[in-house]
Parts: C-alpha cells; sequence; structure tokens
C-alpha cells in the first residue's frame, strides 16, 4: 500500500523550495524503513504520505517567506523537558498561563504562514484543524486519554523537528527501527536552525517577553539547543520511567493500531525503550556542563502532590517574577482540572514485552541521578 512512495516522489515540485538539502537523508531512510517494516491499511497508508507531505510544504513556504529577510534572534526561551507521559503538558499549561509567556499555539504549528491577525483568518485556521484533530479522535479513540490537543492551545515545539524529517512522531506512527537508530545519533543542528527561523517568522507579528516551548526528546539534544539559543534555561521533570515508558509504548500502539495491519507490541517496547535510554544518557551527560542557573530539575510526584509550591520554586530559580493574576491563574486551572472527569487510560508494561526488572537495568544511570 505504501510501495510506491519514493523520497523524489514526495518532494516533486517541492525540490529546490526547502532551502538547505538537510532532509534527503533523514527522508530516504524514513520511507526505506517504513517500506520493509509496515503493512499500511489504507487509511495509514494516506495518513503516513500526507503527513510527510504537508510538514514539507510548511518548510517550503517558510523558507520561501524568510529567505530575502535579515531577523534578529529570538526571544530567550525556556524548555520544558522529561520522558513523555511525565507531566510535562501539565507544567506547560500552567507556566503557559503567564502573560510573559508565549508558546506557539497547535494552530500556528500547523498553519502559521501566511501570517496574519485577522481573528477571522485565524478561526478558519483552528476550524479546519480543529475538523481535522476531530477525526483523528474518531479513528484512535483512545487519543483523547492520552495527548488531548486543541488547535488553539499552546502545543509542544515536537512537530517542528518534522519539518528537518528527524521527529520521534514518525516511530509513533509506524515501525520504523532504522529510522530511529538514525535519529539517535544524528545531528540536531539544523533542526534547531529551522527552530529559530520559525520562531523569527512568529515574531514578525510581535516580540514575547521569552518563550515558553515543550519537548520530551529535547533532553538528548542540549548542546544543539545551547548552540542556537545561547540563554536557554530548563525545567526538567523526572516521573519514574515504569510510567513513562508503558504510556509511551501505549500512546505508540494506539496510533500505529489505526494505521498498520502488523502491529508488534514486544517491537514498540523494544525500540522505544533503547531510544530514550539514549536520549536520557545524552541528556545526564551535557546536563553537567549547564549552570546552575540554566536549570531545574522537578520531581513529578512533589509536584503533582504541591503543583503551586513548585511553580514558584521555578521563577525563584530563573529570577522570574511571579504576579498575583498568575497566580490566580493558575489556581483557577487547578480547581477546573479537579473537577474535569478524565478517562483513563490503561496499559500494562507485559503488554510491550517490559518489565520493571529490565527498564531498572536500561535507565539505571537515569534513576540512580534523580529523584522521582
Amino acid at each position: 500500500m505504501f510501495g510506491n512512495v519514493t523520497a523524489s516522489g514526495m518532494l516533486g515540485d517541492l525540490e529546490g523550495q526547502l532551502g538547505e538539502d538537510d532532509y534527503t537523508e533523514p527522508l530516504n531512510i524514513l520511507i526505506d524503513s517504513a517500506h520493509k517494516n509496515n503493512l499500511f491499511n489504507l487509511f495509514g497508508a494516506f495518513a503516513f504520505k500526507n503527513q510527510l507531505k504537508d510538514r514539507l510544504k510548511m518548510r517550503s513556504k517558510l523558507h520561501n517567506f524568510i529567505k530575502d529577510k535579515v531577523l534578529p534572534p529570538p526571544a530567550d526561551p525556556i524548555f520544558v523537558t522529561g520522558l513523555p507521559r511525565s507531566g510535562t503538558t501539565f507544567l506547560f499549561n500552567l507556566l503557559a498561563l503567564d502573560k510573559n509567556h508565549r508558546s506557539p499555539k497547535y494552530w500556528e504549528i500547523m498553519s502559521p504562514l501566511p501570517l496574519t491577525k485577522s481573528n477571522f483568518d485565524i478561526k478558519k485556521r483552528e476550524w479546519k484543524i480543529n475538523a481535522e484533530l476531530k477525526f483523528a479522535r474518531t479513528i484512535i479513540p483512545k487519543l483523547r486519554s492520552m495527548h488531548h490537543i486543541r488547535a488553539q492551545t499552546p502545543e509542544e515545539c515536537e512537530l517542528l523537528a518534522t519539518i528537518n524529517v528527524r521527529s520521534f512522531v514518525y516511530m509513533c506512527m509506524a515501525n520504523v527501527p532504522e529510522y530511529v537508530e538514525y535519529l539517535k545519533d544524528c545531528s540536531f543542528e539544523s533542526v534547531f536552525m529551522w527552530h529559530k527561523k520559525f520562531f523569527q517568522m512568529l515574531e514578525l507579528n510581535g516580540r514575547p517577553k521569552r518563550w515558553l516551548l515543550k519537548d520530551p526528546s529535547h533532553i538528548g539534544h542540549i548542546p544543539e539547543i545551547l548552540s542556537t539559543y545561547p540563554n536557554a534555561k530548563f525545567i526538567n521533570i523526572h516521573r519514574s520511567p515504569m510510567e513513562s515508558i508503558g504510556s509511551f509504548c501505549s500512546l505508540a500502539k494506539n496510533i500505529r493500531s489505526a494505521f498498520s495491519k502488523n502491529v508488534n507490541t514486544k517491537e514498540i517496547g523494544n525500540v522505544i525503550l533503547d531510544f530514550w535510554q539514549h536520549s536520557l544518557n545524552k541528556g545526564i551527560d551535557a546536563k553537567q556542563n549547564l549552570s546552575q542557573e540554566q536549570i531545574i530539575d522537578v520531581s513529578y510526584t512533589g509536584f503533582i502532590n504541591n503543583p503551586l509550591s513548585t511553580i514558584k520554586s521555578i521563577y525563584e530559580k530563573f529570577g522570574l517574577d511571579i504576579d498575583i493574576e498568575t497566580e490566580n491563574k493558575m489556581k483557577q486551572y487547578l480547581i477546573n482540572q479537579t473537577m474535569i472527569k478524565k478517562q483513563k487510560h490503561t496499559y500494562s508494561l507485559e503488554e510491550f514485552g517490559l518489565s520493571e526488572k529490565n527498564i531498572n537495568v536500561h535507565l539505571k544511570n537515569y534513576i540512580m541521578n534523580n529523584e522521582f
């Protein structure tokens, strides 16, 4: 079903309009790996090809928009990092309530151009993207309980890496082990070059005091981030990997099950555990070169038990002011969250060929170095 897709066919008339050729190698590896290991259903073949095409089109628009412009560096960013499913979204959403923080909305990541401040244009884009998200939740019923997205809400910047074809998004969509091996050690310098271009573009509609960004995989790319954003700060949240790894495996299984006829849960467990072991070890090494003023480590348990206290410690560590308006917004958000009846996300490690023992062995360095 996916067998007639090639990198050159995927690029089509976009070739020559994508800027630096930092995409051909990962695109070839991704497509070859998808061919080799997946039996896509009709929807999966369409969705996988469209995801690639849409993100390359987005890159082309960004390249053509920015290529003749000399733009200043973006405002300094704060990055929320940590294992997937470890409370990063909850922390991110709370911090996003501060008017001094600006995060990209989901619609901006998916359809930012042409730039607009028109409420009518923004509502049109939001409506279209929310319709697509509603369809995705129909195809993947458990998506709402795992990662509920709306067009108008702040979203993690992981999706920006898709325009560079270096993103763990594709690991969720398909069994692509050769591509995952490539991701583990390829250079991410160009990922953050395009990341920077994206925020330079958004700042043409207004420069924020600081950017608030989130992506679990950033923990493995601290040197590249600092090369692009020398004044970046990091909030690193830590949750027991038994919960995080199992939950992420379940996310990948549910997404792949909507796309493919041959989902292997044991393969999912093996590849995901290996990938995050590699990323976390890189992060442990890179964090040694950060100053105390650049990073704060947060315990998931401490954060969940007392969110506001954790938030205030973050502000104090980074020398930021939290005003009464922001604090009240956060308190109201926490009240609202307790009133929302959430669908439970259930999974087991055993389903993915995993156990507490082998996670403890693989992630020994991470577990020894952090408090959960």
